[in-house]
């Protein structure tokens, strides 16, 4: 049987999907009851770190460690990916050693290189291009907090970032209303929204108005305005999202009951302020939890457990 990875949200079947947030909300119960849960014992997993994050860290590490198995970090100073060390190579050596491998990369060729040639499951940590075990967390929390995802109205306000391809990638298999609320000339990826649009299951749009875009949203979702990497822009850029601030106003604007979601860390008082941050209606420390028990599920899925 061919290994499984965690790439993209659509290498999954809405099926699969499904299966995943269910396996999520078992292992959540499990540890909020403190059950003995250990399939992972004498196993282990790599974590490659090109871009580090404290979140991603904590969250795998903590969470294979409580199913049993022992999770090994390498920073960027213990594995230069493609620079001191083929990825192929990191691939091939890393799977001798561990039973699975996750990778917070910048390149996207990367993580496609490395679960080309390991023989072990890859698990998409992040990249440049999408960020997939935040997305299912997110969608997760949302069930949670609305009963379903399907046909739910979600406004991503800022750049058109990794955390948008997320979406779109998820769009394709499970049916929602997702609208881009950003400034001119910095959309997602195109040719990924017109695939996304292509396949008719959800409803995708892209919006410059900030107050118009989030309009009937049950969810409204920003994200940092300058990422890692972009943060020689950052002054640029808080000029240019300044009307795209997520603030008391624009959750009013939605005209309805709306949940606030973040993937953290915030730069409060920059893309959202610390009254949305810390209202009632906000949910974004549900979704710091929640990546734990979503990732957990997906290396559970991915080993058959």
């Amino acid at each position: 049987m061919s290994k499984k990875d965690f790439i993209h949200i659509n290498d999954l079947t809405a099926d699969q999907i499904h299966e995943i947030f269910d396996k999520a909300k078992w292992i959540k119960s499990k540890f909020k009851n403190r059950e003995h849960y250990k399939p992972f014992d004498g196993m282990s997993l790599a974590m490659i770190f090109a871009k580090p994050s404290a979140r991603t860290r904590v969250s795998f590490e903590t969470g294979y460690y409580r199913l049993g198995g022992h999770a090994l970090y390498l920073g960027p100073n213990d594995i230069g990916i493609g620079k001191r060390e083929s990825v192929a190579d990191v691939a091939r050596v890393l799977s001798r050693f561990n039973d699975m491998i996750m990778a917070r990369l910048f390149d996207h060729n990367h993580i496609l290189e490395l679960a080309k040639h390991a023989t072990v499951p890859v698990v998409n940590g992040l990249t440049d291009h999408n960020h997939p075990c935040q997305i299912m967390a997110d969608a997760f929390t949302i069930i949670e907090h609305l009963g379903s995802i399907e046909n739910k109205s979600i406004a991503y306000v800022g750049d058109g970032n990794n955390i948008v391809h997320s979406w779109l990638y998820l769009s394709m298999m499970i049916p929602i209303k997702f609208t881009v609320v950003c400034p001119e000339g910095y959309k997602p990826d195109m040719e990924l929204v017109k695939k996304a649009k292509s396949t008719g299951i959800s409803d995708i749009n892209i919006s410059h108005d900030p107050y118009d875009g989030v309009k009937g949203a049950d969810i409204i979702y920003t994200d940092v305005w300058a990422s890692m990497g972009q943060k020689e822009e950052a002054e640029e850029r808080r000029k240019i999202f300044d009307p795209y601030q997520v603030n008391d106003k624009m959750i009013s604007a939605t005209g309805q009951k709306t949940l606030f979601m973040h993937c953290l860390p915030a730069e409060r008082g920059v893309e959202v302020t610390d009254n949305v941050c810390d209202a009632d209606y906000s949910i974004i420390f549900d979704q710091a939890e929640n990546r734990m028990h979503a990732q957990n599920a997906i290396m559970l899925y991915l080993t058959g457990n």
